[in-house]
């Protein structure tokens, strides 16, 4: 169950009185990688081998499928063990994940390249975009706890997950392209989370060209999303929205 109930009091501008409220559970998750804690993250407990595979990838530590030789996934013990082909020390020290996601994900500006997409999108599709997104919020409309992103193309939303943490939705999502074989050159990830140079360095790394989101993008973030042939639409609201980098995919319809 990701929803755990408590005995709160609510006030409503007038009275205290007694209520049961839907709370969002978070629990701790440990990925086990090649026999070695690599680290211990907060989170809903739900999609957890696209969290660890979209993690791992993240981190560099894999780069495709066929890097994997077997994944284990032990919902009771909290727990992701992933074997891989090939074994090297781990680069990032073992370490924990707080839910607010904060992990400093890297990324080798240098080695990597700007992403080349002919993608287009019109404002009235990524206004569409932030809608579906916003509908399919379940959990959040229940407990008001979690975040939400979705891979989406030029059609609809394709997939979406939530979880306590934004950069735990996006890792979900990268896991579940890797494990999927989907082409990520057309997609789009939309997000209601603030974009941080963390997001767009996961995003770079997934290989889509395009972000959205609800919330703003940091200053890092847009320096870093201009390097990466990114394009950031944020403060999707309404009928607004502010895009900040790479504009010229954007067409007003």
């Amino acid at each position: 169950m990701t929803i755990e109930q408590f005995d709160i009091r609510m006030y409503d501008g007038e009275k205290l009185s007694s209520e049961v409220s839907d709370i969002i559970r978070e629990i701790p998750v440990e990925i086990i990688l090649n026999d070695k804690r690599i680290v211990t993250i907060a989170c809903t407990g739900i999609h957890l081998k696209e969290l660890a595979v979209g993690f791992l990838r993240s981190e560099g530590m894999i780069e495709s499928l066929e890097d994997i030789e077997e994944i284990a996934v032990s919902d009771e013990k909290g727990r992701v063990r992933i074997s891989t082909k090939k074994v090297d020390e781990p680069s990032i020290s073992m370490k924990t994940i707080a839910s607010s996601g904060s992990r400093g994900s890297r990324i080798d500006e240098i080695s990597m390249r700007a992403l080349e997409s002919d993608i287009t999108l019109s404002t009235d599709h990524v206004l569409k975009l932030m809608k579906g997104l916003l509908e399919s919020s379940k959990i959040h409309s229940a407990t008001h706890g979690t975040h939400c992103s979705a891979l989406a193309d030029g059609d609809g939303i394709l997939v979406s997950r939530e979880d306590i943490g934004r950069h735990n939705t996006v890792d979900m999502l990268g896991g579940y392209l890797l494990l999927a074989g989907i082409d990520s050159s057309d997609k789009i990830i939309v997000t209601t989370g603030r974009v941080s140079s963390e997001i767009v360095a996961k995003v770079w790394k997934m290989g889509i060209p395009v972000i959205i989101s609800h919330s703003a993008p940091t200053s890092r973030a847009i320096t870093l999303s201009e390097d990466a042939g990114i394009t950031v639409i944020g403060y999707v609201k309404g009928r607004k929205m502010r895009v900040y980098s790479h504009g010229g995919r954007v067409i007003v319809k």
